[in-house]
């Protein structure tokens, strides 16, 4: 659990750090003109992403409840981030394949968002509204109380002959 929470709390200062990272990288690693693609394609993929990817995660009922991410979100950012912190190397020869690899894992880890919130969110909608002591939609395990029409009684004051 102590894990899970550690990632919950990782997940925005990573949006800062990991792009951080791609500029110290560039600076001790690389040098030259990968700066501009840095600077201008890196730096703000990385950081947009990381922020959405954030609020995809926390928007999770079970996440805010828990203050702890999932098992999957675990594995999904640990393999993203690794890819990003990777790519900030500026390895010769393996520059491309990682950059390749951590463009995919970041999509995957975004769909990985959307399934996990969609699945959190499916079936809501009333049973949100309801609180223990007060209940008004039956579950599934109960029996809807049997309805009869009512009786209805009809007075008239005057009654009129033509």
């Amino acid at each position: 659990m102590w894990l899970r929470q550690a990632f919950f709390r990782w997940l925005l200062p990573a949006a800062f750090l990991l792009p951080l990272w791609l500029l110290v990288g560039w600076g001790v690693f690389q040098g030259g003109w990968a700066i501009l693609w840095v600077l201008f394609i890196a730096i703000p993929s990385v950081l947009v992403g990381q922020l959405l990817l954030t609020l995809l995660t926390r928007s999770r009922p079970s996440v805010r409840a828990e203050r702890a991410v999932s098992w999957w979100d675990v594995a999904g950012f640990t393999l993203w981030h690794g890819l990003t912190i990777a790519v900030g190397c500026f390895i010769d020869g393996a520059f491309g394949w990682l950059l390749t690899a951590a463009i995919v894992a970041g999509l995957g880890l975004f769909w990985l968002q959307l399934w996990q919130l969609w699945n959190e969110a499916k079936g809501s909608g009333a049973r949100l509204r309801e609180t223990i002591t007060w209940q008004t939609i039956p579950t599934a395990e109960e029996q809807v109380p049997p309805t009869r029409a009512h009786e209805v009684i009809v007075v008239r004051e005057a009654d009129t002959r033509d």
